[in-house]
């Protein structure tokens, strides 16, 4: 699980930045390190990293029979692995590349998941670690930068020992209020969630979850909409501890 975090989080970063293929490299060469258990080179652990491979349908079965649709495991890694210590990574070419690592990240993630082993179906098992929230204090200035920043949907924050939900369209519902825009990304979170305060930001209640939850039940559950949707995992203090959404189930 910690290698597949590794390449979902580069996977991420090179989303933020379309010249961001070194860091799925990175990612890439730690796992191959990790199985040949020997430092070495994209080259070296092709081999291993092929055996990994045949874990996930897409870079395996899919590949074969949808060739159209899916792209073979060593076709993606002779992309990335030419690509690798070539200095012209821009333009064009480095979008080129980035999309073929991400595909092999995807690939490698699936597998990773798909490995023999104890069946991986807690909310641990999926959950985003190290989340980013946002505090009462905070500007909703800032609150709307780490959302275009990082393309997040929601933001949770903590009112009064509740986890709530910042949502895009309730941030942009307040930001063309019929307050200037500047006064309105100047005011704090606590302030325009009071009633007293004005305008205000509604905050959407948040679905609470443990990391020992099973995924299954989650999913079953009414509040599994077919809309943008996100569980906050807290531990035993309430505190947070990870965010979960559709997109890592898939």
């Amino acid at each position: 699980m910690f290698f597949r975090d590794k390449l979902r989080e580069a996977r991420y970063a090179a989303l933020a930045d379309s010249e961001g293929f070194p860091a799925i490299c990175y990612a890439i060469e730690a796992l191959g390190q990790r199985l040949d258990q020997q430092q070495g080179s994209l080259g070296t652990y092709r081999q291993r990293l092929r055996r990994l491979a045949n874990n996930s349908p897409v870079l395996s079965e899919l590949s074969l029979t949808k060739g159209a649709q899916f792209t073979s495991f060593d076709a993606l890694y002779e992309a990335v692995q030419s690509a690798r210590n070539d200095a012209m990574h821009t333009g064009a070419y480095a979008r080129h590349v980035t999309a073929a690592a991400l595909e092999l990240c995807l690939g490698l993630e699936e597998a990773l998941m798909e490995e023999q082993g104890p069946r991986r179906t807690s909310v641990r098992d999926f959950m985003v670690k190290s989340p980013i929230s946002v505090e009462n204090w905070n500007l909703v200035a800032h609150a709307r930068q780490l959302m275009l920043t990082h393309s997040f949907s929601f933001l949770p924050i903590l009112v009064e020992s509740s986890w709530k939900l910042v949502s895009e369209l309730a941030l942009a519902k307040y930001l063309h209020g019929q307050e200037g825009r500047s006064k309105l990304l100047a005011k704090t979170l606590g302030e325009i969630t009071n009633p007293m305060s004005g305008p205000m930001l509604h905050l959407q209640a948040a679905v609470v979850v443990r990391g020992d939850d099973a995924i299954g039940d989650l999913l079953n559950q009414n509040n599994a909409q077919a809309q943008p949707f996100l569980w906050l995992v807290v531990d035993s203090s309430n505190r947070l501890v990870g965010v979960l959404s559709p997109f890592e189930l898939m």
